[in-house]
């Protein structure tokens, strides 16, 4: 579904994705751990050949199959959900990234099994999320994110395998010479949207659609930021603001696969900064588990917009790393249910404590759900002189 140099040309943009989401070059004797399912062979060989030129060392490792995933959480007992494997948290403590590539050969293989059992297993692994996450405030780490096309995402999604393969083609810009020159592009222009967010004093976002009405606070010492390197593609520029001041309703009409799960028509209804109120038109039962997954799972750890002068994705893909950033006619905003960025502090994120997190309102989960809605929109930034100022409307930012 892909040429050969359009193979040749994801590595090099995943490759630029990494050292770009660190900010500094990618050392000689470093180690780099790829996730990957099989169908995305061909993309990790040319990934592992251009590492190993590069004087790093890869680590590859093949994700469960969906029936091995199935089994897994069919029949593991509890010591085994939660099991860490000996040597897993010495080889988190030394990697210096991580490039994941999903490319998966179902989507629902979950749906019969017990949620519970996926949220006992999230939980227990999060250990080894903080271990990257404070690797990576100290600028030790980072990490990108790609997809290859695969007959099951193509069928969810209503498209030939070709039609989902062009989609990601232009959305990474692989069908031209030079990717990685366009994405520099993309950088800059995303900088400077980002530096005119960060000059305004807000003291609250408030976003509108025709079933959406949602509250956002975005906090002290906050900053907007995005188009990082972090995922391919990633057009999206958000910020995780302090969960307590969500007041309101949100709705995602975009669908949402997760966990081996489909889950539609998502409405929350916070009040406080919790979800009072949940419901979906398919998946509710998942729905609630995963918001009581923990004590951070039912609050807010993010909020997003992308403006569709950037992202050339228009179509429904059936993965939330293409959704999220999806353009269209009316761009997107995403909230994400759980875990937030400490990147989005605006001073060092090393310095971030456990209570100074807390004190800013940065949420703790092991959730970390992004959930979509491409409705047309406006949203106003109140300003603290008392002010208003209508900052995307109609899919776009109003630089």
């Amino acid at each position: 579904m892909f040429t050969n140099r359009q193979i040749e040309r994801y590595a090099d943009v995943l490759l630029w994705g990494l050292k770009t989401a660190r900010n500094a070059s990618l050392k000689k004797n470093e180690i780099i751990l790829i996730r990957y399912d099989l169908a995305a062979i061909k993309l990790v060989e040319i990934l592992c050949q251009k590492i190993i030129r590069m004087g790093l060392h890869p680590i590859h490792r093949l994700l469960q199959t969906p029936n091995m995933e199935k089994d897994f959480y069919s029949l593991a007992s509890l010591q085994q959900l939660t099991f860490i494997p000996p040597g897993e948290e010495e080889l988190y403590n030394n990697l210096n990234g991580t490039i994941a590539i999903l490319a998966p050969q179902s989507l629902t293989h979950l749906s019969k099994i017990d949620s519970s059992k996926i949220v006992q297993s999230l939980k227990a692994k999060k250990t080894l999320r903080n271990i990257l996450d404070k690797r990576e405030e100290n600028g030790n780490f980072s990490w990108t994110l790609g997809m290859f096309p695969t007959r099951e995402l193509a069928t969810h999604a209503g498209m030939t395998e070709k039609e989902y393969a062009n989609q990601i083609v232009n959305a990474c810009f692989l069908n031209r010479t030079d990717p990685i020159a366009q994405w520099k592009l993309v950088y800059k222009k995303a900088q400077s949207i980002k530096k005119w967010l960060n000059q305004m004093k807000v003291k609250k976002y408030h976003i509108q659609s025709n079933n959406t009405d949602l509250e956002i606070t975005p906090g002290e010492h906050r900053k907007w930021i995005g188009v990082s390197g972090h995922n391919i593609p990633s057009f999206e520029i958000f910020l995780s603001p302090d969960w307590r001041g969500t007041n309101g309703k949100y709705f995602a009409d975009q669908p949402s696969y997760r966990s081996g799960n489909y889950v539609r028509g998502i409405r929350l209804e916070f009040k406080g900064g919790k979800v009072i109120r949940a419901s979906a038109e398919k998946g509710k039962t998942f729905l609630k588990k995963q918001l009581a997954m923990d004590d951070g799972a039912n609050k807010l750890g993010e909020f997003s917009l992308t403006d569709k002068s950037f992202s050339k994705i228009n179509r429904f893909m059936a993965n939330t790393l293409f959704d999220e950033n999806y353009g269209g006619k009316y761009g997107n905003c995403h909230i994400a249910l759980g875990a937030s960025y400490s990147d989005t502090y605006n001073g060092k994120p090393s310095d971030l404590t456990k209570k100074r997190k807390k004190d800013l309102g940065l949420n703790d989960s092991a959730l970390h759900w992004d959930i979509v809605n491409t409705e047309k929109k406006c949203v106003t930034a109140h300003l603290m002189s008392g002010r208003k100022k209508v900052i995307y409307e109609n899919g776009k930012f109003k630089v």
